[in-house]
């Protein structure tokens, strides 16, 4: 029976406080355009110039349930999700002054190419006050015989970054955010297509599915 990832909820980055790392790398700084600070840099800290580097994403699970087998017809998922992790949105400032916290997410919003990130006042990634998403009791019903699991996850940022103030001073520190979050199904015996290292189905059957399984790229049969 095929089974396909659930496609992507509009709305997540290895933990900065943890330093769990990614699994894409940009590995040059690029600048961003002058971005002004406010609040704790001061004046002589605006209109200076963010660079960032070591930008690393990867999908990351949040929760999951126990396998559950169906027989012929299908039926209900009925296992409740477990949380693995919990994202965050936070900005760790290691030398130098201490920056707006908002515009440092902004600015590697921009980098990201959001274009949300220039967009009017509210702006869910540059928000430390963003709740990490809710592992929702849902009931997915699927249509065939085999044994299944439910997941969720988010798509992590952490990225290092140097700010240039307008007088030459300096900073340096992390941000870390989420862009998106997701969930899906995987049936244990069924390959996850298309899968790439650290892809979120083919980490879930290995949790629940067991190493060995089809569906976390372990041999058929």
């Amino acid at each position: 029976m095929k089974i396909t990832k659930a496609a992507l909820s509009a709305c997540a980055v290895a933990a900065l406080l943890t330093g769990t790392v990614a699994c894409t790398s940009e590995s040059d700084g690029t600048a961003a355009r002058p971005t002004k600070t406010a609040g704790t840099a001061g004046t002589a800290c605006a209109n200076g110039t963010y660079t960032w580097f070591n930008v690393d994403a990867r999908d990351v699970l949040t929760g999951i349930a126990e396998k559950q087998k169906l027989g012929k017809g299908g039926g209900p998922l009925t296992n409740e999700l477990s949380r693995l992790h919990t994202p965050a949105t936070a900005v760790l400032f290691e030398k130098g002054p201490r920056l707006d916290t908002k515009a440092t997410l902004r600015s590697l919003g921009a980098h990201l190419g959001d274009y949300e990130a220039a967009e009017g006042d509210v702006y869910d990634f540059a928000d430390v006050r963003r709740p990490a998403p809710r592992l929702q009791s849902r009931t997915t019903s699927v249509d065939g015989a085999g044994t299944f699991v439910d997941f969720a996850y988010v798509h992590q940022v952490t990225a290092d970054f140097q700010y240039t103030c307008g007088n030459g001073a300096r900073a340096a520190g992390r941000a870390i955010g989420w862009t998106v979050d997701g969930s899906g199904v995987l049936e244990c015996s069924t390959p996850v297509e298309n899968a790439k290292a650290g892809d979120p189905a083919q980490e879930a059957a290995r949790l629940s599915c067991g190493r060995t399984s089809p569906a976390a790229g372990g041999k058929k049969g």
